[in-house]
């Protein structure tokens, strides 16, 4: 990627008024990040979702000079950055509707990790809400599981997660509602640091970014983009976790939630969820192995290869293939890549489960046994 390419793709991202959807029309219709800004204006107020305000606001030299500077910060602070047409763009990310045009990140964290799971909570969090995250995270690590923990490093349960996957050595990155040249709160500023080291910081705000309440809505979007599963631990009837678990269900993602005692304010949020069939009711690893699809790793079996031992047709073979290549594989994908409609790809992939090759899991996923 060149300078140039990253300027203006940096410069696409803070247009204001131009949020990830309307950008990504912009790149649709113009043809290239660079050309939208070069576009006569008559020519951007006949795209769809862009009228002449925000035609004049793409045009504002003030916009590549603000990413020019936001440039330099990046470079000198070591930042990568992700676009959403670049190859190492994660993958779950690619699912999203409204997933970032660019966003940020610090450290060595591996997005595309095997298993990603978000644990978010209330900030009040209880003795009970932090222990069951505390056990959760544990039991986790001594099974093995490849797993990456996403949170918002805000205070109860989130920086409950984050420090317990400190502690069992399990990669975990903090989602802020800020740039990366601050960190609120800043009591977790020791902890943010220590997560550099084994997982990372992300955002999809620039730096000098003022720290508002609207932000962390924002980016509660990328917590549940980023996962496999959302988990709620503890929550009360309203809160920033259940808004979470909302855009995780709207990605047609997994939700689960931790249940309590119905007198117990902070499960009440939980309870809800679970209640309206949102979220399914977990209280440990093992749970959330049985609705997730995962298998214990001290349990696996012998690698596919070596024991299938049916007849598969060219087309059932081709999904096989394309099956190998991850453990859970999303049927909307199995379509892309074989460029086989809907219906067909059904047909074969029921075949394949009564000969006892795959399995189906929640959230149209199949996996090979």
């Amino acid at each position: 990627m060149t300078e140039d390419s990253l300027l203006y793709q940096v410069a696409l991202s803070i247009v204001p008024g131009i949020g990830s959807v309307l950008a990504r029309t912009l790149v649709a219709y113009v043809g290239s990040v660079e050309g939208i800004f070069r576009e006569p204006l008559s020519k951007l107020t006949r795209i769809p979702g862009i009228g002449e305000i925000s035609a004049h606001r793409i045009r504002e030299s003030e916009v590549l000079s603000k990413a020019a500077e936001e440039l330099e910060f990046i470079e000198k602070n070591q930042v990568k950055v992700f676009f959403y047409l670049d190859d190492n763009y994660p993958k779950r990310f690619r699912n999203c509707p409204d997933s970032p045009v660019v966003f940020y990140m610090k450290g060595n964290a591996n997005l595309d990790t095997e298993k990603v799971i978000s644990i978010v909570g209330t900030r009040n969090a209880t003795e009970y809400g932090r222990q069951m995250c505390e056990e959760l995270i544990k039991d986790l690590a001594d099974k093995g599981h490849q797993l990456l923990v996403v949170s918002g490093l805000a205070y109860g349960i989130d920086i409950q997660a984050h420090k317990s996957s400190l502690k069992y050595h399990i990669p975990t990155v903090g989602v802020l509602g800020h740039g990366l040249d601050k960190l609120y709160p800043s009591v977790h500023s020791r902890t943010a640091k220590a997560m550099l080291d084994n997982g990372g910081l992300i955002t999809d705000f620039p730096s000098k970014t003022k720290i508002d309440p609207a932000n962390f809505i924002r980016r509660n979007r990328l917590i549940a983009g980023l996962s496999d599963a959302t988990i709620v631990i503890e929550s009360g009837e309203k809160g920033g976790a259940l808004i979470t678990a909302d855009i995780a269900a709207s990605y047609d993602r997994d939700v689960c939630a931790f249940p309590g005692r119905s007198c117990d304010f902070y499960s009440r949020g939980c309870n809800g969820l679970i209640k309206k069939n949102i979220a399914a009711l977990i209280e440990n690893a093992t749970d959330l192995e049985y609705v997730l699809g995962w298998e214990d790793p001290a349990k696996k079996n012998q690698p596919f290869q070596q024991r299938l031992f049916v007849d598969l047709t060219e087309e059932e073979q081709k999904l096989v293939e394309i099956l190998k290549t991850d453990e859970k594989v999303p049927i909307d994908s199995l379509c892309q890549f074989t460029d086989m409609p809907m219906g067909r790809i059904s047909a074969l992939l029921l075949g394949l489960e009564f000969k006892g090759v795959l399995d189906a899991l929640p959230g149209n996923l199949y996996r090979l046994k």
